[in-house]
């Protein structure tokens, strides 16, 4: 499952000619941490959650909801954004089923027809996204503007600060990220 994501995320990435960088690290889901790893701050992170949402009671959809590191989904606002009334975090198994990836190595982009996917406009300020890259032992430093341009995503407010995150500010004089 895993390596398919990550084969389709990698021949995207060439396809459009994107400017991108791979990290190799040490495995690592757990998004402050990977941060970390990889040396940026948190706010570059694109932290990627399955979000089922409920149009009716006996309805649903799902949500890629993806947010800045530093911040969390505001389920509220996926479910108004997806034209539901209710919204929680997608079971495991449906994540992963509906991601193509195990948990923690999410990426930013949709490959399945039954996940939409909604980015928090906050997460596009910086000039280079960083993402696990279907894999948890190896992410992605992606050019922002590239992003757009690949996954053409939805974008609206749908998170909220995180007064848990811990803060991860990439080094002055460190190298460019791409």
């Amino acid at each position: 499952m895993t390596g398919e994501t990550y084969l389709r995320l990698r021949a995207l990435a060439d396809r459009h000619g994107a400017r991108y960088r791979l990290i190799e690290h040490a495995p690592e889901g757990r998004t402050e941490a990977a941060s970390a790893l990889r040396g940026h701050a948190l706010e570059q992170s694109a932290k990627c959650l399955v979000v089922t949402v409920r149009p009716t009671k006996r309805t649903c959809r799902y949500v890629l909801a993806v947010v800045p590191g530093d911040r969390r989904v505001d389920l509220a606002r996926v479910a108004e954004c997806a034209g539901g009334r209710k919204a929680g975090f997608a079971d495991r198994e449906t994540a992963e089923r509906l991601a193509g990836s195990v948990s923690g190595s999410i990426i930013p982009f949709s490959f399945h027809p039954d996940l939409e996917l909604i980015v928090e406009e906050d997460l596009l300020r910086s000039d280079t996204l960083f993402f696990n890259a279907a894999r948890l032992d190896l992410s992605m430093a992606l050019a922002t503007e590239d992003y757009l341009r690949m996954a053409r995503p939805r974008i609206a407010r749908i998170s909220e600060p995180d007064s848990t995150a811990a803060v991860f500010q990439q080094p002055a004089g460190a190298p460019s990220p791409l």
